[in-house]
């Protein structure tokens, strides 16, 4: 097999792995959806572009051309006791936050207050506990996939609603493109089953967002974080009024 065609099958080789569609791949790198299948099939696309692919994918060229095509393995949820390391130490929940967020090394050490061997040895625990690979002394691949979540009742989930969401529902909601809405009311199972299918549909936009996002400088982003939640439920006090 010709060389660009091996290389080729290992750039979708690490696109399976990642669980990356040519569509994602389309929006991290500026182009259109059938430009990133046409290139992917005949391998006639510029230098540069290759140079992008490698970036978003988190490698170099010499790791495409080692045939070591499938890389790192991906998560999609870590274990409870890859969580409870990072709620156990505020500095690291922060650096793995960044990181899943595409973060670059320089990037958070210009903004916060670690020096680079404080950073070094946050990635080094996170090398550990392998949710990022780490190569010094700049190098970081994060080894979450597009579809990470947390555990469901774990213990960034606890931590999450026991310190976080407080304060963000204490703050006001009166910036431009901020909202806050409560509401409430009597819905067949049928109904629940559209509105929690909605939900899901929002929450994937978000995160196609995010990625896309990733590629632009940090200057034009921001923290943004939005809480969606629908269960079948009545307030205490009113179920204390039934008869």
């Amino acid at each position: 097999m010709a060389q660009s065609k091996l290389l080729l099958e290992a750039i979708r080789a690490r696109l399976r792995a990642r669980g990356m569609t040519y569509r994602e791949l389309a929006a991290q790198l500026g182009v259109s959806e059938p430009t990133v299948k046409r290139d992917l099939s005949r391998g006639d696309f510029p230098l540069s572009r290759l140079d992008r692919i490698c970036d978003v994918l988190g490698v170099t060229l010499a790791d495409l051309c080692s045939g070591e095509h499938d890389g790192p393995p991906v998560l999609t949820q870590l274990s409870a006791e890859q969580e409870a390391a990072l709620v156990s130490d505020p500095k690291l929940l922060l650096a793995a936050y960044l990181l899943v967020n595409d973060w670059k090394f320089a990037e958070i050490v210009a903004t916060y207050r670690f020096d680079e061997n404080d950073l070094v040895n946050l990635l080094l625990r996170l090398d550990q506990l392998r949710i990022v690979d780490y190569r010094p002394p700049y190098r970081v691949q994060k080894l979450t996939a597009r579809n990470f979540a947390w555990r469901k009742d774990g213990p960034v989930q606890e931590y999450f609603l026991r310190r976080v969401v407080p304060e963000f529902l204490g703050g006001g909601f009166e910036g431009a493109g901020e909202g806050f809405h409560f509401i409430a009311g009597l819905l067949s199972e049928a109904s629940r089953q559209h509105v929690a299918a909605s939900l899901q549909r929002l929450v994937q936009e978000f995160e196609e967002l995010a990625r896309r996002d990733g590629r632009l400088p940090l200057a034009a982003r921001d923290g943004c974080s939005a809480v969606l939640a629908l269960r079948q439920w009545e307030f205490s006090e009113f179920t204390a009024l039934r008869r």
